[in-house]
C-alpha cells in the first residue's frame, strides 16, 4: 500500500520518539485507516520491536510474543524455552535495552490482549509502571475497536489512564490527498470516486483507475464475492451485539431520514428504543450527529440530523444493502440501473462536504480577509444553507451545485434571500457568498464576481489542492 499523506501524524510520533524519556502513544481509529500502515512507516529505520495482537488465548499469545523477541534479538534458547508469564517476558525484553539507544515497543490491536484476558490492562499498567518508565523506551498502543481502546486504555477508570503522552485518532484520509492514489484522474472522477469509497486507504486501493467508475463498482462492489460486498458485516459484528438493529437504523439513515422523529418512524419504534444505539454508532464513529451552525448550546440543541460520516457505509447503506436479494442472484444490473438513476443527487451531497474543505484552504491561504472558527450547515423550517462559515467578524454563505448547467446570478439571488433567514451577532461586519459548481459559470456572475470580492466562485479546478 502506498503511504499517503499523514503528515501531522508522523511528526507527532517522531517529536515523541526526540525526548530524552520514556513516552506513552496511543494510535485508535476505525479498521482500515491506515493505523498499522503509519506505525510501520515510522518504525521502518529505526530500532523497534512490532507485535500484531490477535484474537487467540493467551497462551499462544504469549507464545508467538516470545518468538518474535527470540528473532528479533536473535535468541535460541529463547526460541526453545517456555514462558507463560508475561512479567517474565518483559523481564526479558528490559534486558535487552540499551539506555543509550532509543527503543520503540508497540503492540498493535492492543484490545485483543485485553479480550485474551480481562486483566491485562492493569499487567500492562504495572509492567510499565514498575519496569519500563524509566527506560528510554516509545511505547505505542494501537487499536482498532474504538469503545475497547477507549475503556481500557483512554478512559478515566482505565489503569492506563494518565500515562499517555499523545493519542492520535486516525481518521481517514482528505479529499486533498485522494488524488495522491492516482496517477491522473479529473477532479469530478475523483469526487466521484471519493463519494463511494471515502478517504479509506484498502478502499481506495482496490480502484481500478483504468476503467469506469460504475465498471469499478459491478466489480469490486456489487460481486458478493468480493471484499466491499460484504465489508460492513465485518466492520460491525466485532463491535456490537443486536447487528440487524445497527443495520436498520444505517439502512434508514442512508435513504435521506436525518431527523431522530423520521428514523423512529420508518423503523416504527420510539425515540427511547434507539437513543442507545445512535448513541454507539457516534461512539463508533460510523455517525455524527449535527446541528445548525448556529446553535449557541450544540449539546442542547432539538434541531438534531444524523448523518453517516464514512462515504463507503453511506453508499452501502443506499446501494447494496437494500439490494442484496438481487445480487446473490447476481442481478447486477438492475441494481446498477437504479444507482446510475441518483448517482448524480447523491455525490451532490459529497460535494457539499468536500466544498467545507476548499473553504478552509482558501482561507488559510488568505487569513488576513477571514479566519474561519466554525463551519457547517443551517437550516431552518423554511429553508436550508449548503455551508456557512463563521468567523470572529465575518460569515460566509455557500450553495453547491452538482449538475450539467452553469450556474447564474439567480443561485446567487437566491442565496442572499435565504441568508438574510440566519440572524447573526452584531459583532458581524462582513459577509461573503460562496458559490461551488461542478459545470462553471455564467459570464454575467463571473463579471460581478470580478468587481464584487464578497463574491467567490470555485469550480473543480478549485477542488485540485
Amino acid at each position: 500500500m502506498r503511504f499517503i499523506n499523514r503528515k501531522s501524524e508522523l511528526k507527532l510520533l517522531n517529536d515523541e520518539y526526540n525526548k530524552k524519556n520514556s513516552t506513552f502513544n496511543v494510535i485508535y481509529g476505525k479498521k482500515r485507516t491506515g493505523k498499522t500502515t503509519l506505525i510501520k512507516e515510522f518504525i521502518k529505520d529505526k530500532n523497534s520491536f512490532y507485535f500484531f495482537a490477535d484474537t487467540q488465548n493467551e497462551v499462544i499469545q504469549i507464545r508467538r510474543f516470545k518468538s518474535q523477541l527470540a528473532d528479533k534479538f536473535n535468541d535460541s534458547f529463547l526460541k526453545n524455552i517456555e514462558i507463560n508469564s508475561w512479567e517474565v517476558i518483559f523481564d526479558y525484553l528490559i534486558s535487552k535495552l540499551d539506555k543509550n539507544e532509543r527503543f520503540i515497543f508497540v503492540i498493535d490491536e492492543f484490545q485483543y490482549l485485553t479480550k485474551s484476558n480481562k486483566n491485562f490492562t492493569s499487567i500492562f499498567q504495572r509492567i510499565f509502571d514498575t519496569k519500563l518508565k524509566d527506560k528510554n523506551i516509545m511505547i505505542i498502543l494501537c487499536g482498532s475497536l474504538i469503545s475497547m481502546m477507549y475503556s481500557e486504555v483512554l478512559s478515566y477508570n482505565s489503569p492506563l489512564y494518565g500515562r499517555r503522552t499523545s493519542q492520535i485518532n486516525l481518521k481517514q484520509i482528505s479529499f486533498k490527498y485522494y488524488k495522491e492514489f492516482f496517477n491522473d484522474m479529473s477532479t469530478e472522477k475523483l469526487i466521484e470516486l471519493y463519494a463511494v469509497t471515502g478517504g479509506i486507504p484498502k478502499y481506495i486501493e482496490m480502484i481500478d483507475e483504468n476503467i469506469d467508475l460504475f465498471e469499478n463498482i459491478s466489480n469490486e462492489f456489487l460481486d458478493k464475492n468480493k471484499f466491499l460486498y460484504s465489508e460492513p458485516r465485518f466492520l460491525l459484528q466485532e463491535n456490537v451485539n443486536e447487528i440487524s438493529t445497527y443495520f436498520s437504523i444505517l439502512e434508514v439513515i442512508a435513504e435521506g431520514n436525518h431527523k431522530l422523529s423520521n428514523i423512529t418512524s420508518r423503523l416504527g419504534l420510539n425515540s427511547s428504543s434507539i437513543t442507545q444505539f445512535l448513541k454507539k454508532l457516534i461512539d463508533l464513529d460510523l455517525i455524527e450527529k449535527i446541528v445548525p451552525i448556529t446553535e449557541k448550546i450544540p449539546n442542547k440543541s432539538r434541531k438534531s440530523l444524523y448523518f453517516i460520516k464514512d462515504n463507503y457505509l453511506n453508499f452501502w447503506f443506499k446501494y447494496i444493502f437494500p439490494y442484496q436479494s438481487y445480487l446473490e442472484v447476481e442481478s447486477k444490473e438492475f441494481v446498477l440501473d437504479k444507482l446510475k438513476s441518483s448517482f448524480n443527487l447523491y455525490v451532490s451531497f459529497v460535494f457539499e462536504e468536500i466544498s467545507k474543505e476548499v473553504i478552509m484552504e482558501y482561507f488559510s491561504k488568505n487569513n488576513n480577509l477571514f479566519i474561519v472558527q466554525k463551519i457547517g450547515k443551517y437550516w431552518n423550517k423554511n429553508t436550508e444553507i449548503d455551508l456557512v462559515a463563521l468567523g470572529k467578524r465575518d460569515i460566509l454563505y455557500g450553495e453547491c451545485k452538482w449538475t450539467k448547467k452553469h450556474i447564474g446570478l439567480s443561485v446567487l439571488n437566491d442565496l442572499k434571500l435565504k441568508s438574510k433567514s440566519i440572524i447573526t451577532d452584531k459583532s458581524i461586519k462582513n459577509e461573503y457568498f460562496a458559490l461551488f459548481s461542478k459545470s462553471g459559470f455564467s459570464d454575467d456572475l463571473i463579471k460581478l464576481s470580478k468587481k464584487d470580492k464578497s463574491i467567490l466562485l470555485f469550480n473543480l479546478d478549485s477542488f485540485n489542492f
